[in-house]
């Protein structure tokens, strides 16, 4: 089953993708230089929302826009018709994954709106109408520099936080590619993305992510490790049990901030304050859940005294026994997006083929290796001679497997080597020399960090 759901592509795709490409290519140029080729595209869209619910409102918009008007609506209006063609796409891909997989998962539920931030998202707004008249090409440091009083506002309420966190880090990307004329190759659908997430957060009366408290024991699967040049998360993938006996799909990741100079295995230190998340990720143990948050999308809030590390636990046995009939969550709204898609699978009985795992009936998974973490032990050459592996399957223009954990042969003696092993330090000698020597830099600049604060 699940082979099939790998090998077919769902009806209309490719379709909805290429809709997506051509609205894509207008913001490379920018709205306010809209010539005969890109306004075809947009037209396009336009009637392929023709009988939908918002069919009368992006023919508007794009009417509009192509004729050199261009409001926030417009723009809205826009965002909105380019995220339903990709949550379009997100949930063709999940629906055929979870019929495969034979997992159940709950329908989104109407959330609560936020407050309305009223002028603090009129100024992020501006920003990204003036981002969208101009398009990527007409970014010069000038206009990405823009962002920064917008996200000084944003920062004073708590309930626009999240944009202003995406606003800065989209601005510094554009800083830093400026000015992209001179760009040989722009990152095209990642700052549409951005772009469109932006102005969608930026609406007043958005849905908010409500945590709930919940009682459980959780089994880690798996750790996500993200290393960026000025952050560092470890994210979990889970099994958690509840009281009533139900076993849901949950994600929970801790993190902390970073310079470039700090990077793998010696990043584990960053992530101090939260000893009972490392000690169970590198001990392989349950933890003890009581009224931790839990959001309707399956993010557990982690909270260091909420959790109690538990007995020991053998996250393979784990999977090959629930995660199969487990219960996945809804996806939220603006989480609907292919490449967001991250879904927990266990393998076992395939054949190695170069780069990929052999599942027969002649298909083949090809596996995200770049994504292997340089603060764990798991090496493209464990997965290459695994026998059993614990990973992600995530969507790249085709299904990609990301690899958490294997089991394996080494020196002939089977081993089990995950992505987190090194959460309390490594254990391989070459790899704890090294961490020790970078680790002094940690312990140096976290010294003179308190100093600075102290004074």
């Amino acid at each position: 089953m699940l082979a099939d759901a790998l090998r077919s592509t769902p009806d209309g795709l490719p379709e909805a993708l290429a809709l997506v490409d051509g609205l894509d290519d207008a913001l490379v140029h920018g709205l306010a230089r809209i010539d005969e080729e890109r306004a075809a595209a947009l037209e396009t869209l336009a009637a392929a929302f023709g009988g939908s619910p918002l069919g009368d409102r992006v023919t508007d918009a794009i009417g509009k826009i192509i004729a050199g008007t261009v409001t926030d609506d417009h723009l809205a209006t826009l965002a909105g018709a380019r995220a339903a063609l990709l949550g379009a796409t997100h949930d063709a891909l999940l629906s055929g994954l979870d019929t495969a997989l034979g997992r159940s998962r709950a329908e989104a539920s109407a959330a609560p709106a936020v407050t309305d931030s009223g002028q603090l998202l009129a100024a992020g707004r501006s920003w990204l109408r003036e981002l969208a008249i101009a398009g990527w090409r007409g970014v010069d440091h000038e206009l990405a520099g823009g962002a920064a009083q917008a996200v000084q506002s944003l920062l004073t309420d708590p309930s626009s936080r999240r944009l202003a966190v995406l606003l800065d880090g989209f601005a510094a990307e554009l800083r830093s590619a400026a000015p992209v004329s001179t760009l040989p190759r722009v990152p095209v659908r990642r700052w549409a993305d951005l772009w469109t997430r932006a102005l969608l957060l930026s609406q007043a009366g958005y849905p908010s992510a409500e945590a709930a408290p919940v009682d459980g024991r959780l089994v880690i699967l798996g750790v996500d490790l993200h290393e960026h040049p000025t952050v560092f998360q470890a994210q979990a993938h889970g099994l958690l049990e509840t009281s009533d006996g139900a076993v849901r799909l949950v994600r929970t990741g801790v993190a902390a901030a970073k310079v470039d100079t700090i990077s793998g295995a010696s990043a584990w230190r960053l992530l101090s304050p939260f000893p009972i998340f490392r000690g169970v990720v590198a001990e392989h143990r349950t933890v003890e859940v009581t009224g931790m948050g839990l959001t309707p999308g399956g993010d557990l809030i982690w909270d260091e005294t909420k959790a109690a590390a538990g007995e020991p636990a053998e996250p393979f046995a784990a999977a090959r026994v629930r995660l199969g009939p487990a219960a996945a969550p809804p996806v939220a709204p603006l989480d609907r997006h292919p490449a967001a898609l991250a879904e927990p699978v266990l393998l076992e009985g395939y054949g190695h083929a170069d780069g990929a795992f052999d599942l027969g009936g002649g298909v083949t998974l090809a596996l995200d290796l770049d994504r292997l973490p340089a603060a764990g032990p798991l090496t493209p050459a464990l997965v290459a001679a695994s026998a059993a592996c614990l990973g992600l399957l995530r969507w790249d223009g085709q299904w990609l497997l990301q690899p958490l954990a294997v089991q394996t042969l080494v020196k002939k003696k089977p081993v089990t080597v995950h992505g987190g092993d090194w959460a309390l330090g490594p254990t391989e000698a070459k790899a704890a020399k090294a961490e020790a020597a970078a680790g002094t830099a940690v312990d140096v600049l976290r010294e003179r960090a308190g100093r600075l604060l102290r004074k």
